[in-house]
């Protein structure tokens, strides 16, 4: 059974600390929207743009309906973040267990 469960595991944890670098980079890519600094007539960026959206918008809209923005400072993707940490360090004791 570990033989299975170890690397599926280390799967699922890479797998989590790639979404989290998604969501990083789409937090990023929404402040330089916000602040006019990318042209998004650009044909690429909007491309990108589209793809961090739909990439990060089902979670972060699941996590809006309980945390409201505070000023206009949006904490759902940090709440996103901490519960991808979370979520890592269970997969993590779990194949300790194991």
């Amino acid at each position: 059974m570990e033989v299975i469960l170890i690397p599926l595991i280390n799967v699922l944890n890479i797998a989590i600390n790639l979404y989290i670098n998604i969501v990083i980079i789409a937090i990023i890519f929404d402040w330089l929207r916000v602040f006019n600094i990318l042209d998004f007539s650009n044909r690429f960026i909007l491309l990108i743009g589209n793809f961090l959206y739909q990439a990060t918008n089902f979670p972060l809209q699941k996590i809006r309906r309980f945390v409201p923005t505070v000023g206009n400072i949006d904490f759902s993707p940090f709440i996103l973040i901490l519960f991808l940490y979370f979520l890592s360090e269970v997969l993590n004791q779990i194949a300790l267990k194991l």
